[in-house]
């Protein structure tokens, strides 16, 4: 398959080892943040690309695939304000759009362990829930796609809470996201209920990246050839 990843940052050179491990051979790598814009012309004989760059550039790159009929995986997070748009546009360019705020398959269970513990929390209102979340310092969004994945669940399943918080308490219907930069942490999240005499915790600790970089591969796999809008789910169901 030939794979054009788009963001060459330590995720996208993550990527290329492993797409090219796969048998992918054909692996070109473009990096719109140092260079010159991406291009309809840079994606001739592209299968599909995988997307990694900003919350600034990435509707733009997405766009310009779609014009020039090439399927995106994407990983981005913080440009989700467009979601309704960009997906209108790739289904409308007859292509593929493949996002996930997260491609980790521990992640992903996660999730799903995330949604059974809220269903189960939401009528025990003497317990308050929060998310907490760690990364690298040289991520630029805040909180995370992950957390506000997480967070989204809790609004489906709690009717109390209707919008997340960052860093503050917020009111009783505001659900908090505690967001920290440190060091070189992989990533880490935690939700918690807590009452008046213990707390309730589940949590997911990253030790490396190469199982995000692996989750998009599979994805761009899975997503070769499709038309339509996918998620995890899709794949984990494949």
């Amino acid at each position: 398959m030939n794979i054009a990843i788009v963001g060459y940052g330590k995720m996208g050179k993550m990527i290329q080892e492993i797409a090219i491990n796969r048998g992918h051979m054909n692996v070109r790598v473009f990096d719109p943040s140092i260079e010159t814009p991406l291009k309809q012309k840079d994606l001739d004989n592209i299968d599909v690309a995988i997307e990694f760059s900003t919350p600034d550039s990435a509707p733009q790159n997405y766009l310009i695939c779609f014009q020039a009929g090439v399927p995106v995986v994407s990983g981005t997070t913080g440009w989700l304000s467009r979601w309704d748009e960009i997906c209108k546009v790739a289904i409308s360019s007859n292509t593929g759009f493949f996002y996930s705020s997260n491609f980790s398959l521990g992640v992903n269970l996660f999730f799903k362990l995330n949604a059974m513990l809220a269903r189960i929390m939401a009528p025990q209102r003497n317990y308050i829930p929060h998310i907490e979340e760690i990364h690298h310092i040289h991520k630029s969004d805040a909180p995370s796609g992950t957390a506000i994945t997480l967070a989204e669940v809790l609004f489906q399943e709690n009717n109390s809470l209707n919008q997340w918080v960052l860093n503050s308490i917020g009111s009783e219907h505001e659900l908090p996201i505690f967001s920290t930069r440190e060091g070189n942490v992989t990533g880490t999240h935690t939700v918690s209920y807590v009452g008046d005499i213990d707390k309730i915790s589940i949590k997911h600790e990253a030790f490396k990246r190469e199982g995000f970089a692996l989750g998009a591969v599979l994805a761009a796999e899975f997503l070769n050839g499709k038309e339509g809008i996918y998620s995890m789910n899709d794949l984990l169901a494949d």
